[in-house]
């Protein structure tokens, strides 16, 4: 198979790591592939330059300085959520430079695969009549939702579409907190806006997600004569458990503690790569967990650089040596896929980010609900009231979830109410190792994406 493909990623876990499992597929196929990234980012692609050494290459372009992200800093892991913004703006200053790579390169891509905050990469491409396509790791649900907020920039409160699958309706502080900081005329929101609408024009829309899940939802974005393709759920090749950043623990020792444990007995409860609890959201948390009695894995993120008043992200003294051998605290970045597989873990808390949602729909475990901003809250819905695998608990970034709530949450958990939803979420798990097989729906999406890239 020819073909010569330029990936571009966003700097963000959630964003990078998906757009990074598609290469390994498309590699996986024959294409010779171009990972752009800028130098602190480089070791995400290990694995992959480890697994593809003929195939995939990256191209390393110097980090664009920014006022607002502080120096040496390069991935939204090291800041904020409300660091988007500012990452997408910094990043379009690479546009010269990658401009004169692809003028100079003696055998440049022919197609280009960009992250869907990098929307402004179609012009360029456009420029040079090469032929692009919008990679989105949310769901088609959620961007349907936001590609019509940003077309039709509603005021109304709430907003909703009634012409959507489900209808969907949001409080407008629901709604993403990009598109919230839109000012008219402002030229960093200007900007934002016509990359995010650039991501529709280009030759077609690239979904981590798979029919079963939300079929009507992509049928919608086909119907608005979107070329699309559902190539998910794409998760790491092989056993790759160590590509998110440092964490306080190994995979195996996870695994093995997890081992001591009754099937079916443990609460995995994480809030993603970007979210970082409050110190009295952590209080309430770590105390509803003590006192509900359950076994638990609770995966921690401290702080960034951007949260620099010590409310954050503090687990409370003590609590450790409290639930010593009845819970397991992960400091850093956690082997989530790993412990979603294993027969001891029951439910999960999750913000209901895309990544976690997929990941724990594979693995056959319900949900807990608590989304916190961007998609998480158009994922609750399609979690909760459509396909019926989670529960809401709490919803916010800065809401706090008592521990007597908590407490009775997981008693629910514990209860035989509970197996229906497992029964629902094992229904899934089958639907998506069926789409991904050989023959498979979205297995067959990936090889006709593939096909097409290696004609271009």
């Amino acid at each position: 198979m020819v073909g010569h493909v330029l990936v571009f990623p966003y700097p963000a876990q959630g964003h990078m790591l998906p757009l990074l499992d598609l290469t390994h597929q498309l590699a996986s196929r024959g294409l010779t592939i171009t990972i752009l990234v800028t130098p602190k980012n480089l070791p995400f692609l290990t694995p992959l330059l480890s697994s593809h050494p003929s195939l995939i290459s990256p191209l390393v372009l110097p980090f664009p300085p920014h006022p607002s992200i502080p120096p040496g800093v390069e991935n939204t892991l090291d800041l904020p959520a409300s660091s988007f913004r500012h990452m997408m703006c910094a990043l379009s200053s690479l546009r010269d430079p990658l401009l004169r790579w692809l003028r100079s390169h003696p055998s440049p891509p022919s197609s280009l695969i960009f992250d869907m905050f990098l929307g402004w990469s179609h012009h360029l491409a456009s420029s040079l009549s090469l032929p692009s396509f919008a990679f989105f790791p949310s769901g088609a649900f959620a961007i349907s939702f936001l590609h019509s907020l940003w077309r039709l920039m509603p005021h109304a409160d709430p907003v909703s579409f009634p012409d959507i699958p489900c209808s969907p309706t949001y409080p407008w502080w629901q709604l993403s907190p990009v598109f919230r900081s839109y000012v008219k005329g402002d030229p960093d929101s200007e900007f934002i806006k016509d990359s995010y609408l650039a991501n529709f024009l280009g030759h077609g829309l690239i979904f981590n997600s798979f029919h079963e899940i939300e079929g009507a939802h992509l049928d919608y974005l086909a119907q608005k004569k979107f070329n699309v393709w559902a190539v998910g759920p794409l998760l790491p090749p092989g056993h790759v458990t160590d590509r998110g950043g440092s964490s306080s623990v190994i995979a195996a020792e996870v695994c093995s503690w997890l081992d001591t444990c009754q099937d079916d007995s443990v609460v995995y409860v994480c809030f993603g790569s970007q979210a970082v609890l409050t110190n009295e959201q952590m209080t309430e948390l770590a105390s509803g967990l003590e006192k509900s009695g359950v076994r638990f894995v609770l995966s921690v993120k401290g702080a960034t650089v951007g949260h620099g008043d010590g409310a954050y992200g503090s687990v409370p003294e003590g609590f450790e040596a409290r639930v010593a051998g009845r819970g397991l605290v992960i400091r850093g970045w956690s082997p989530q896929v790993e412990i979603l597989r294993h027969g001891a873990v029951r439910a999960f808390l999750t913000h209901c980010g895309w990544n976690s949602t997929l990941e724990s729909v594979v693995a056959g475990v319900p949900m807990l609900a608590w989304p916190m901003g961007a998609d998480q809250y158009l994922n609750a819905t399609l979690l909760v009231e459509q396909l019926g695998v989670a529960i809401r608990v709490c919803e916010g970034p800065t809401t706090v979830l008592g521990s007597d709530e908590l407490v009775r949450v997981l008693g629910e958990v514990a209860g035989d109410g509970w197996s229906e939803k497992r029964a629902r979420a094992v229904a899934l798990s089958k639907a998506a190792g069926e789409a991904m097989k050989d023959g498979g729906k979205s297995y067959k999406n990936l090889d006709d994406f593939a096909g097409l890239l290696a004609q271009k």
